[in-house]
């Protein structure tokens, strides 16, 4: 069940669209924007995934240590390296990752064609916690600013960021506010009585599994009472793992929260939760079928096929505009009607 409608420029970013931010490396892929509005544009905050230039024969990866870009090479041949994940490579029992991933903004008139403003400089990783890279960032739009929820990659942990920014110029850096391992987190932009809450992804891989909870806070720092709201489903698009996409949509119904499911051969397709609106910890309804799945050429083949994921997107009344990274490689548009997901959810 696709009911999503897809734009007909897509892809609407590309890595050779934009110019590498780190010297001396290349961008690889473009990944899963966060959306926000801002002096009337439409703003995505991209993970941009960057490495050197590869070389035949050998494996070149960067990371950060001592605040400063360091380039690993490793030679092909060498039996102690694992290559078979594009995403990760494995040595002596250390995994790294094979980008380094920073955040980047961009924006557009019409949501469409977006640009760089160079009064906006891109986001990079800082800190021993961050020296894999920072990535997947959701943008909470509040009253008293924006609230930016990220993975923070390192060799001893991923857990979740919080910045928070009025302008985009000025940051101030929270820190970790969910623990190792955890990724997916997206703050509710509307309180709930005089409680903040959040989604995020735990993951426990010898008891449960990587599953969405929602957790509640009076500050949006520190978050407690925390409570597992939906697990994988045996035979579902969502059989393996799952987790959140942007910030819920507040409607009469419930919040709607769209979210990717993926199987155990790594197939990522788009679902739907409704959430009640006096108790985020109580799910309405569920997705049986995907709202949308990896179909079109450059959501099937890339960095990374057969993959459409989610963290970013905008209302215009029943319409809801989705930006989403396909294929682990490029950026993409899509809108869908609210009204047509909560037929799904009846």
């Amino acid at each position: 069940m696709n009911i999503v409608k897809r734009h007909i420029k897509n892809p609407i970013l590309r890595p050779q669209d934009l110019e590498p931010a780190i010297e001396g490396m290349e961008i690889t892929c473009l990944l899963n924007p966060g959306v926000f509005k801002m002096n009337g544009k439409i703003w995505l905050i991209l993970r941009v995934a960057e490495r050197p230039r590869q070389v035949e024969g050998k494996t070149s990866f960067p990371i950060l240590e001592s605040g400063k870009i360091k380039v690993l090479t490793f030679d092909n041949n060498d039996p102690d390296l694992d290559l078979s994940d594009p995403r990760v490579i494995a040595y002596k029992g250390q995994n790294y990752l094979t980008t380094m991933s920073y955040l980047r903004l961009v924006c557009s008139d019409d949501g469409i064609n977006f640009y760089e403003d160079p009064e906006y400089p891109p986001i990079f990783p800082q800190g021993p916690q961050e020296s894999f890279g920072i990535e997947d960032c959701r943008v909470a739009t509040m009253d008293d600013g924006y609230y930016l929820t990220f993975t923070e990659v390192s060799p001893v942990a991923v857990g979740v960021g919080l910045i928070v920014t009025k302008d985009f110029k000025t940051y101030n850096r929270v820190g970790m506010i969910f623990p190792p391992h955890n990724k997916d987190s997206a703050i509710f932009e509307n309180k709930v009585g005089d409680k903040y809450f959040a989604l995020h992804r735990p993951s426990s891989p010898e008891l449960g599994g990587n599953y969405m909870w929602v957790a509640e806070s009076p500050n949006r720092i520190h978050w407690g009472k925390h409570t597992c709201i939906a697990t994988t489903r045996e035979g579902h698009f969502d059989s393996a793992r799952l987790g959140a996409g942007a910030a819920p949509i507040k409607t009469e119904k419930g919040f709607l929260e769209i979210y990717h499911g993926a199987t155990k051969e790594n197939r990522y397709c788009l679902g739907a939760l409704l959430l009640d609106l006096n108790d985020p910890t109580k799910v309405i309804a569920r997705s049986k079928e995907p709202i949308m799945e990896p179909s079109e050429a450059y959501e099937l083949t890339g960095f990374f096929g057969n993959v459409v994921f989610t963290n970013g997107h905008y209302l215009d009344g029943d319409t809801l505009h989705i930006y989403y990274g396909a294929s682990d490689e490029v950026i993409c548009t899509a809108e869908v009607s609210i009204s047509e997901i909560l037929k799904t959810l009846n």
